[in-house]
C-alpha cells in the first residue's frame, strides 16, 4: 500500500524519506537530475577508451587480469560477462557467501562459472558471528546486513593484497541509485566510499568494542577495510564497470539471460516481471520489509523509479505497482526471528526506533505477504539460542540508555 502523505519526486516515485534525496524547484529529486547527466552529458565514447586504457594498463602483469567481487546476481554477473567477452580478460572471481543464497542463484553461479571459464574463489564466514553481527546492527542501526555490506566490499580487497591482483572490477556505480556521488567523474570503490555509506558509520573495530567480547577480534578481519598503505603498496584500482559504460539493468539482464542461462526468480513482494532483481538472498523480502516500516516505501519504488527514467513506465503505472505490491509481511520474517533470536514484538520495537521522519508506519495496514515456490528449501538451520539475543539486547540497551 502506498504512503499517501509521503512527499514524491514529481518524476519518479520516489519518496522524501529516500537517503540523499533532495527536490529542486520543479519537484524533480536529484537523482533523476543525476540520470540527465548520464543520459545527455556524458561521452560515453571516452569514457570507453579511458576503460580500455585502464585494461591494457594492467593486462597480462598478474596471475590474473583482474578480480570481480560477484553474487553471480544480476549485475556482479553482467560484469563478469562484459569484462571476459569483451576483453577476453582472466579474472579471479571473489565471491562472499553471506549466508543466505537462495537454490537458484547457486544455480546461476555454476553454469556462469562453466560458461564463461573463470576460477572462483569462495568464503563463507563463522555463521555464529555472523548471527550476532545481524542482531548488533539490527539493534544500532535497523539494518541487519552489516555483515553482508562490509564482506563484500572489504573482502575482495584482502584477496587483492593476498593474491597481488591489483585491479578490481565492481558493477554498478552508487551514482545510478543515490547522490552520494555523481555520474560526472568515474567513481572510486576505495575506503573513503566504504566509510562513507557502505559499513553504516561502524566499523569493525567498532563492532568489536560494541560486542564486548562475543567474538574473537580476528574473526572481524573479512568485515574490515585493508590498511591503506597495503593498498597503496600494491597499486591498486578499485572501479566500477558502470562509471565507463551506459549501466541498464534490464537490458542487461536479458543478455545474460540469452547468453549465459542465467535465470531469474520470484522475490517477496516484488512484481514477477522484476524477476531479476536481488534473487539471491532468501533474506531480501526482510530488508526491504524493514525499509517500509522505517522509509514508508521499499523495492517496487525502487524499480519503478528506474523504469520511469529509462522511458519504461509513466508514473501513473508505477503508482499503482506500488499500491499493489509494498506493505506486505514476508513470510521470511520468521525465519529472521529465529536466526536472530527476537520475538516479532521487539523486531517491531526496534525497526520503529530507526524510523525517518517525516514517516509514521501504521501496523494495522500490512497484510500478508504471499510464500515463495522455493520457501521450503531456504536453511532454517542455526536459530541464535533467545538467552543469547537476550544478553545482546540487555548489553545494547545498557550502553544505548547511558548516552
Amino acid at each position: 500500500m502506498i504512503d499517501t502523505t509521503l512527499k514524491r519526486c514529481s518524476r519518479c516515485t520516489t519518496p522524501e524519506t529516500h537517503e540523499t534525496i533532495t527536490f529542486d524547484a520543479e519537484g524533480v529529486c536529484n537523482i533523476c537530475r543525476g540520470q540527465e547527466i548520464k543520459q545527455e552529458k556524458i561521452d560515453w565514447a571516452t569514457r570507453k577508451v579511458e576503460l580500455d586504457a585502464l585494461v591494457e594498463q594492467y593486462r597480462g602483469k598478474y596471475d590474473y587480469d583482474c578480480i570481480v567481487p560477484c553474487s553471480f546476481g544480476k549485475d556482479s554477473t553482467w560484469t563478469l560477462y562484459y569484462l571476459v567477452k569483451e576483453y577476453g580478460l582472466k579474472p579471479l572471481v571473489v565471491r562472499f557467501d553471506h549466508g543466505f543464497y537462495r537454490p537458484n542463484i547457486n544455480e546461476n553461479a555454476k553454469k556462469v562459472q562453466r560458461k564463461l571459464g573463470v576460477d572462483v574463489h569462495q568464503f563463507t564466514p563463522n555463521w555464529k558471528v555472523v548471527q550476532k553481527l545481524m542482531l548488533q546492527s539490527f539493534l544500532e542501526k535497523g539494518d541487519f546486513c552489516w555483515h553482508c555490506h562490509t564482506g563484500i566490499f572489504s573482502y575482495p580487497m584482502w584477496v587483492a593484497i593476498r593474491y597481488n591482483i591489483p585491479l578490481i572490477f565492481w558493477g554498478e556505480p552508487s551514482a545510478e541509485y543515490t547522490n552520494y556521488y555523481s555520474y560526472d567523474q568515474p567513481e572510486e570503490v576505495d575506503e573513503k566510499r566504504f566509510n562513507r555509506f557502505v559499513n553504516l558509520g561502524i566499523n569493525a573495530d567498532d563492532m568489536y568494542v560494541r560486542l564486548e567480547g562475543q567474538v574473537d577480534k580476528r574473526d572481524l578481519m573479512p568485515f574490515s577495510y585493508p590498511p591503506l598503505k597495503e593498498l597503496r603498496r600494491l597499486q591498486y584500482r578499485s572501479v566500477c564497470l558502470g562509471s565507463y559504460i551506459p549501466w541498464d539493468v534490464q537490458k542487461q539482464s536479458k543478455i545474460i539471460m540469452d547468453e549465459l542461462g542465467w535465470q531469474g526468480d520470484e522475490v517477496e513482494n516484488v512484481p514477477p516481471e522484476y524477476n531479476y532483481e536481488k534473487i539471491e538472498c532468501y533474506m531480501q523480502g526482510v530488508r526491504d520489509y524493514i525499509k517500509y516500516i522505517k522509509r514508508g516505501y521499499t523495492r517496487p519504488t525502487h524499480l519503478t523509479s528506474i523504469d520511469i527514467r529509462n522511458g519504461r513506465m509513466d508514473r501513473y503505472h508505477a503508482l499503482e505497482v506500488i499500491n499493489e505490491y509494498e506493505g506486505k509481511r514476508p513470510p521470511s520474517l520468521d525465519l529472521f526471528l529465529e536466526f536472530v533470536g527476537l520475538t516479532e514484538a521487539e523486531f517491531m520495537e526496534v525497526a520503529l526506533g530507526h524510523q525517518v521522519s517525516p514517516y509514521h508506519h501504521d501496523a494495522a495496514s500490512v497484510t500478508p505477504g504471499k510464500k515463495l515456490a522455493d520457501f521450503d528449501q531456504w536453511s532454517r538451520d542455526g536459530g541464535l539460542p533467545r538467552a543469547e539475543a537476550e544478553k545482546q539486547i540487555a548489553r545494547w540497551k545498557a550502553r544505548t540508555q547511558q548516552v
